[in-house]
């Protein structure tokens, strides 16, 4: 098992600058925890999570880093030129030292599909036609390539410079579409199972990739994560940040802006409707509560998978607060879910 972060660049309150540098902070914090890797996010039009140019961001992280990995959960190929985005990919390997993954997502929020001009039935075919290209121009050495698609074309193109990495490790990510595992496990890239993907759904897109490509797939597992010396009190404290983090993604996705966080607020409304909750999900799929339930959340993941990331999005309202679950993790869980691994 290997442990990363997920990078949202999430803006509570303030200027995007600080939220922006606050992140890069907190991704400085886990390069030198020896964390495994950094996951970025790609989100455009949208007020709270600030990452619309994820190559530029990881451009700078890996001046700011010394050995965790680097990767966006994913990119969002409908909305890229294929050679453009080899190139950067090769480019940023190169800057990196040879730390990058490459990770490609459809997107699912109407205005990108609207301001981009991709319609929605386009995106999932885009991604595939994407990520392949990419892939060809990316490894295909002894000659130029060509590619023949409904919606990518191009002859007899050899980007340069080349990735230091051979093979640079790819993934897709998917909510457990039966039709994005099938091309995932035909081209053999690994797998980004979303934060709400429980783990019983896990084992079910694992024996699907299995039956496909002949081998269990590298999987990237997103966990919302918030650890703390009182059980009850971490999921009060992880309550308001996924409620408001679900009420910023359906706000993108309906052209508004993000609702003022205030965390007074969402306990209020948590405790009004109790029996019904928006992001019940990511919280029921989430590392989440004192260190003997992470721990024992974790080793279920490890008991159901092989070849996995966890990737933490740490719950913090600010840079102090995550600074903190970064800290409790690498004390109080980190090592004791190590040695369990050791032993099995």
């Amino acid at each position: 098992m290997k442990w990363g972060i997920f990078c949202l660049f999430e803006r509570f309150n303030g200027e995007a600058k600080d939220a922006i540098e606050n992140q890069m902070k907190l991704i400085e914090l886990a390069d030198a925890m020896r964390f495994d890797e950094v996951w970025l996010g790609e989100h455009h039009f949208n007020d709270f999570s600030i990452c619309p140019s994820p190559s530029l961001l990881l451009a700078h992280i890996a001046a700011r880093t010394k050995h965790v990995r680097l990767g966006v959960a994913g990119f969002l190929a409908p909305f890229y030129d294929a050679i453009r985005l080899a190139e950067e990919v090769a480019m940023l390997d190169i800057l990196s030292h040879g730390r990058i993954n490459l990770g490609f997502a459809k997107g699912a929020f109407a205005p990108d599909s609207k301001h981009f001009n991709v319609t929605k039935e386009q995106l999932r075919p885009r991604m595939r036609e994407c990520a392949d290209a990419v892939s060809q121009l990316l490894y295909t050495k002894e000659r130029a390539v060509g590619y023949e698609g409904a919606y990518m074309n191009f002859a007899e193109v050899d980007i340069e410079p080349k990735p230091l990495q051979e093979k640079i490790p790819t993934y897709i990510a998917t909510f457990a579409s039966d039709e994005t595992i099938a091309f995932a496990a035909q081209k053999g890239f690994g797998l980004m199972l979303s934060q709400g993907v429980d783990v019983e759904e896990c084992m079910r897109v694992s024996t699907l990739y299995e039956s496909i490509a002949g081998f269990k797939p590298e999987i990237v597992l997103l966990r919302t994560f918030y650890v703390s010396e009182c059980h009850a009190s971490a999921c009060i404290k992880a309550r308001p940040m996924i409620e408001h983090f679900a009420k910023s993604m359906r706000a993108a996705s309906a052209f508004n802006k993000s609702p003022y966080f205030n965390r007074r607020h969402y306990e209020a409304l948590i405790t009004e409707r109790n029996t019904f909750f928006d992001g019940q999900k990511f919280f029921d799929c989430g590392i989440i509560g004192d260190a003997q339930a992470c721990i024992e959340k974790i080793n279920a993941i490890q008991e159901a998978l092989c070849n996995v990331t966890i990737a933490l999005k740490p719950l913090g309202a600010d840079l102090f607060e995550n600074v903190e679950l970064l800290r409790k993790f690498n004390e109080t869980v980190r090592p004791y879910c190590e040695a369990t691994k050791e032993v099995v």
